[in-house]
């Protein structure tokens, strides 16, 4: 939904009266999966993909939440915002107010509107747009009663304690960075450890490339628990790992040094999943280089490695997200493919020339069509801002 339409169906449900808007971007990883939730680099662009927020102060200590595609409202008091976790829609807006009352923002009553344009299930992280609006939408508040300066890389560590802690699922801080911090036309080289970062400026488009977006259209269902299975195997491994290599972390390791103490893990799957991690982080640090020079051909064979990994050693990819990167691989010219985000379905990206781009499109839909019964979507990535407020005119 458009942003001014937006506002008319804010006054719809919650009342005539003055309202803000704020907007937080969906991101997608070019490349350095699973490595976030271990100490390593990732390299994320904010896209034009966002969850909205509309937001009206109230001063009876209610937060009243609505979405736009859904009927009802979702209410709860401020003075106790526990309770909420299991609920089917609302738990991700209410666990980041929970969390910042707890870390002493002042949490006001608010009648809440969200819209978003990011596919649901698609990878491209909606619970981090939404988690990141509504904590920049909380602290802006907070902070004009208060007069404190409103801390991004803080608002993403809010938003990642609120899906950790409070929803459960156990990421990384790589999706509520890049939602707040992102910047348009520029890839952020985040090392997730102790959140040090730089901008990469992603020019492909002066070359006549163009990112594709592959949108699978398989459900997710089991995101969560595969998720936290991955993550335990990765933890298994630290922990084998952590004195005889002196490391704090994971991805700390060098490619060279997992390999002469990988036997310590003496668990095969464990064993698969770091190198995963150690490996997928030294390619993100390669790429990060190749994306400054402007390389894109080696770029994009780091990209199918990439792929390669997450199928074979870290088991994340699936039937739908392998049938689509090999469709795409297939298209003379495309420079490299891969899944992004945590897999099991979602999206896969591909860096395809300008002149071939609607023949891919049209090529990759057939094909994968054909072999798994789902139609794709596609989406040009246009790389946006981080998380900002939007005055509607």
């Amino acid at each position: 939904m458009k942003l001014d339409r937006l506002n008319e169906r804010f006054i719809d449900i919650f009342g005539k009266g003055s309202a803000r808007t704020f907007v937080a971007p969906a991101r997608v990883n070019l490349i350095g999966e699973h490595t976030d939730h271990q100490g390593g680099y990732v390299l994320p662009c904010a896209l034009q993909m966002r969850s909205a927020c509309v937001v009206r102060p109230r001063t009876d200590g209610l937060l009243r939440l609505a979405a736009s595609d859904l009927p009802g409202i979702v209410e709860a008091g401020v003075s106790d915002l526990s309770g909420y976790a299991k609920i089917p829609w609302g738990a991700y807006q209410i666990g980041v107010a929970h969390i910042m009352s707890g870390r002493g923002y002042r949490v006001c009553g608010m009648d809440m509107l969200f819209d978003e344009t990011v596919p649901h299930g698609s990878g491209l992280s909606s619970s981090a747009a939404i988690e990141v609006a509504t904590a920049y939408a909380i602290a802006v508040l907070s902070s004009e009663q208060s007069g404190t300066a409103v801390n991004l890389p803080e608002l993403a560590l809010i938003a990642q304690s609120a899906e950790n802690d409070y929803v459960g699922m156990n990421c990384g801080i790589m999706d509520q960075f890049a939602s707040a911090m992102g910047k348009k036309d520029h890839a952020i080289f985040l090392r997730c450890a102790d959140l040090t970062y730089r901008y990469v400026p992603a020019n492909w488009k002066d070359q006549g490339l163009t990112l594709i977006i592959m949108n699978t259209k398989k459900p997710r269902s089991l995101i969560k628990s595969s998720y936290n299975t991955r993550r335990a195997e990765c933890d298994r491994a630290f922990r084998a790992l952590s004195g005889p290599a002196g490391i704090t972390y994971l991805a700390q390791l060098s490619p060279e040094a997992f390999e002469e103490c990988r036997d310590l893990i003496g668990d095969s799957v464990a064993v698969r999943r770091a190198r995963h991690v150690v490996y997928e982080n030294d390619r993100t640090v390669r790429a990060c280089q190749l994306l400054a020079q402007g390389d894109y051909v080696s770029f994009g064979q780091l990209m199918n490695e990439s792929h390669d990994s997450l199928r074979d050693d870290f088991e994340v990819t699936g039937p739908e997200l392998d049938a689509i990167v090999e469709a795409a691989r297939a298209c003379d010219g495309v420079l490299g493919a891969r899944m992004t985000g945590a897999g099991f379905g979602g999206c896969a990206i591909a860096l395809v020339p300008d002149e071939i781009c609607g023949e891919f499109e049209e090529r990759v839909a057939a094909v994968y069509r054909k072999k798994t019964g789902y139609t794709p979507a596609f989406y040009r990535a246009e790389i946006s801002d981080g998380v900002r407020e939007e005055t509607i005119i």
